[in-house]
């Protein structure tokens, strides 16, 4: 049974298998990852998950100027599925990037694993008081597109990115919209 956590070093192996599985590249949405972080060494991944903790408190967060961001790894047992994140706040980066980005493993698609993510990470928007959330995924990537609609995203428009066309969807917060 998956469920939802706060990211940990405990995870650490396990986090890199899923990073493996994957590979090279900015795909991991969700997971607050960054060109600088070391998350290969024991001292670098301990200081990537105080960073991303760091990022959840609005004052340290406005301290770092940017804007809060809550994060979340779906794992089951002492896998690491995926990763989910949920930023509050407006900036730059929440308009081209919308309030939540996630992103599940090659091996755990297909198991409904995102659209049940995407959905307990909206009970905590309801809990920051957020009423309406926006989320963007390219064009071509159908399968995150259906994950929105199907938690209730309502299509904004298409609009061109720097890493190309993208969709826009508006997911009114259940309980506050």
């Amino acid at each position: 049974m998956p469920e939802m956590i706060a990211p940990t070093a405990r995870l650490h192996r396990a986090w890199l298998e899923a990073h493996d599985e994957w590979g090279p590249g900015g795909h991991e949405d969700g997971f607050g990852l960054q060109p600088s972080d070391d998350v290969g060494s024991a001292d670098g991944f301990v200081a990537w998950v105080a960073r991303l903790a760091d990022e959840g408190d609005p004052g340290k967060a406005a301290a770092a100027g940017g804007a809060p961001c809550v994060y979340r790894w779906v794992v089951e047992g002492d896998q690491v599925l995926g990763g989910i994140a949920l930023r509050h706040g407006a900036s730059a980066f929440v308009e081209w990037a919308g309030h939540i980005g996630y992103g599940i493993r090659p091996s755990a698609r297909g198991r409904g694993l995102a659209t049940w993510a995407l959905g307990r990470i909206l009970g905590e928007a309801r809990e920051l008081g957020m009423d309406r959330v926006l989320l963007v995924c390219a064009v071509d990537n159908v399968a995150s597109a259906r994950t929105i609609e199907r938690v209730g995203g309502v299509l904004e428009g298409v609009c061109d990115t720097a890493l190309g066309p993208a969709r826009r969807y508006w997911i009114t917060v259940p309980g506050l919209g």
